[in-house]
């Protein structure tokens, strides 16, 4: 095969030079055609012709979820109701759903750099993806697919759920390569185990991602299928869907498109760029995207940029895996705690599974209390319990300067989703 997806700019002067070209069309794009995008420039003072360069772009606003909500169901239209060829909509967790307008333009962009997914994993045209991703008004699975078709690979488009179906598929296709969510990831890998079929399947990669996943998940899931390759790709309804970047073989940060978007990260609460190699809240501003484009969006998910180059030398940035959500943290005694730091201390913990739940509690004392259920390995027998609820709790409290209360269950014990699993129940206001 030797068609490439991937960018033609060589050097970062070049990729600098074709972003500031995208952003100078985007801020005039949207100025012409978006009555909200124009009062919103207009009252920050900045126009079309005050872009000369990147640096520029913190002189522009910020885009909000909530400005998505309040313009439903057509939000940051910027083109004439003739042009807009699809919509999508987000799952919608609170309120409206974010729905999103797609050009033909915007279609035929978003499956060249999802095809980029399949370059950068390394797929060949022999390759034989399964989708276990949700179709219809969602963004997940009719991207998948349009992907893998532009990029020449053959499509299995199994859908969520249904394991029986999924392990079917497994046998009989051949299956190389497998797209879902991590929860989905663990669930078949635990199936696959249980019916004993590891040795039947041809599973190599796996391609992940709506959800943030820890060490020890992926670890599980591949030891459990025996994969070569795991691969986080990145994704979210107001920026086209999945496909926005993936890490490459190498695995030490996802490669994010810069030719089709600026990704800032910034401070939260300033809302000033952080240090490069610093945790901060992901801002995107699309460069191409014409129905719809994003200036300054706030995504409320939380990253970082990785320094230096990639050992695969690609000329695309790198951020690192998703921490969070700005609005998922935790107040817990004073403390600010994201559910993915709990992630990153109970991955460094042996003799334990991959899934936990967060319980939040008020007490008739007045104090919160947070109890950690946690799962025991397969393979560890129970009698390890006491030692394991003191290493948990020890590095809790050494790490996150808490304490919290640890139960250890049994493997298998916590429930198990094709989707997103539930990780975090605050009872504390009921």
């Amino acid at each position: 095969m030797t068609k490439t997806f991937m960018p033609s700019v060589k050097t970062k002067e070049e990729l600098e030079a074709l972003q500031l070209e995208g952003l100078k069309w985007t801020v005039s794009h949207a100025y012409q055609g978006s009555p909200f995008y124009k009062k919103r420039l207009d009252e920050a003072g900045v126009g079309p012709d005050d872009i000369r360069s990147l640096k520029d772009l913190q002189r522009l606003p910020f885009t909000t979820a909530d400005d998505l909500r309040d313009q439903y169901p057509f939000p940051l239209l910027s083109v004439p109701f003739e042009k807009v060829v699809r919509i999508h909509a987000s799952s919608g967790t609170t309120g409206k759903r974010k729905v999103l307008c797609y050009t033909q333009k915007d279609i035929d962009d978003w499956t060249h750099f999802f095809a980029r997914c399949y370059e950068m994993a390394r797929l060949t045209p022999e390759d034989r993806v399964q989708v276990a991703v949700g179709y219809g008004v969602w963004t997940a699975g009719i991207s998948f697919q349009m992907g893998c078709e532009a990029y020449g690979a053959m499509v299995i488009p199994a859908g969520p759920g249904n394991l029986d179906m999924q392990c079917e598929f497994l046998v009989d296709f051949q299956s190389t390569v497998m797209c879902c969510t991590a929860s989905m990831g663990l669930l078949l890998a635990e199936e696959v185990n249980r019916r004993g079929i590891r040795n039947k399947i041809n599973l190599k990669k796996m391609i992940f991602g709506s959800e943030r996943s820890s060490d020890a998940m992926r670890k599980r899931i591949e030891e459990l299928l025996g994969l070569e390759h795991m691969f986080d790709i990145p994704g979210m309804t107001e920026l086209y869907g999945p496909g926005t970047g993936l890490d490459c073989i190498h695995h030490t940060g996802i490669h994010y498109w810069a030719d089709y978007y600026i990704l800032e990260i910034l401070d939260p609460d300033t809302l000033k760029p952080v240090p490069e190699g610093e945790t901060g809240e992901m801002v995107v501003t699309t460069l191409r995207k014409e129905a719809a484009p994003l200036i300054r969006y706030r995504t409320r998910d939380l990253t970082r940029l990785v320094p230096g180059d990639c050992p695969c030398g690609s000329i695309l940035p790198r951020h690192d895996r998703l921490l969070g959500r700005s609005d998922d943290m935790i107040i817990f005694r004073a403390v600010n705690i994201y559910p993915g730091q709990i992630d990153h201390v109970l991955s460094g913990v042996d003799g334990i599974g991959s899934e936990y739940q967060i319980i939040l509690d008020r007490g008739k004392d007045g104090r919160d209390y947070m109890t950690l259920r946690v799962e025991r390995d397969q393979r560890v027998d129970s009698g390890r319990d006491p030692e394991l609820r003191d290493r948990i709790g020890a590095e809790i409290k050494k790490q996150m300067l808490v304490s919290v209360s640890v139960e250890i269950v049994d493997y298998g014990a916590l429930p198990r989703s094709e989707r997103k699993s539930k990780r975090v129940f605050d009872n504390r206001d009921k």
